[in-house]
């Protein structure tokens, strides 16, 4: 079994790469330089040598920049977009050409392609807001596609990955330890999460259906969420409980809205993105609920 990941070194990659490797599978990585430290038995390719070797059993395509990482200016924006469409264009111009394709292209996206919609439950088949978010998402799906003609596609949306290795419980973490947790406006925003085991469970789940050779082997998007999404009021109780610190403090919307401009929707508007198609699957997930997971993984 032979992977190629992009975005093999970030916070769900180097996860994924090391269920892969447990599981047997030769991993290459894909980078702009061969440079790019990598874990031992993980070879790492630049794009220009892609072509010298199109013998990959599955591409799982996770490239991109933060999109929390910094202030939506417009330089910004154009990061994030290239960050995105310029390796997904690498991969689906190699599928297109390479004598023999993968079996399947497993592409990154994520819930902000619904934009935000409140407490409106949203599945696969809801449309969407027309935002910023659900834009660049739309570009970033759009540019795999591109691949469809000679592989089957399937589009991970993904919602807040939750581990304390890195993103959003990382950076939370520390301040909550220190008693300055808080409520983020007023606290009713629904946040979809997925604990970044049941993130790997469900890609890998995706991936083997085609290496397997299965006649339901699945494509088109997946929101890759946990089943219960929750507000932020409890999303702050539960992280300041497994900490067992207190989490008096509010921070208003307003003031989320004046430091960070139009990317505090990412803190103040919700989502409530549930995972239809991996439960139609039979999908089981491990840590279904937000408390017990925090609780685990704190502690």
């Amino acid at each position: 079994m032979r992977i190629l990941i992009t975005g093999g070194s970030g916070f769900i990659g180097s996860a994924l790469t090391a269920r892969l490797q447990r599981d047997g599978g030769h991993v290459t990585w894909l980078s702009r330089r061969a440079s790019t430290p990598s874990p031992e038995g993980v070879e790492v390719r630049d794009y220009a040598s892609l072509w010298a070797d199109d013998r990959f059993d599955a591409v799982v395509n996770l490239a991109g920049a933060g999109i929390a990482d910094a202030r939506w200016s417009a330089s910004r924006k154009q990061t994030l977009r290239d960050s995105r469409l310029i390796p997904t264009g690498v991969l689906t111009d190699w599928i297109r050409t390479a004598h023999t394709p993968p079996k399947v292209l497993l592409s990154g996206s994520a819930i902000g392609w619904y934009g935000a919609q409140g407490d409106a439950p949203l599945d696969e088949t809801s449309a969407p807001h027309e935002e910023f978010q659900h834009r660049l998402c739309a570009e970033w799906e759009g540019a795999a596609r591109a691949a469809e003609d000679r592989v089957p596609v399937v589009l991970l949306r993904t919602g807040v990955v939750l581990h304390p290795a890195g993103g959003m419980l990382q950076r939370l973490r520390m301040p909550f330890q220190l008693g300055l947790g808080a409520r983020l406006g007023d606290g009713r925003q629904v946040l979809s999460w997925i604990a970044r085991e049941d993130w790997i469970d469900a890609a890998v789940s995706l991936l083997r259906a085609h290496l397997d050779g299965a006649a339901d082997a699945p494509t088109g998007a997946f929101n890759l969420t946990a089943p219960e999404p929750v507000a932020n009021t409890r999303f702050t109780r539960a992280l300041a409980d497994a900490l067992r610190r207190p989490a008096l403090l509010a921070v208003p919307a307003k003031a989320l809205e004046l430091g960070l401009g139009e990317m505090a929707t990412l803190l103040v508007d919700g989502q409530c993105v549930l995972p239809a198609r991996l439960q139609q699957r039979g999908h089981a997930f491990a840590w279904p609920q937000l408390e017990p997971y925090l609780e685990s993984v704190l502690r």
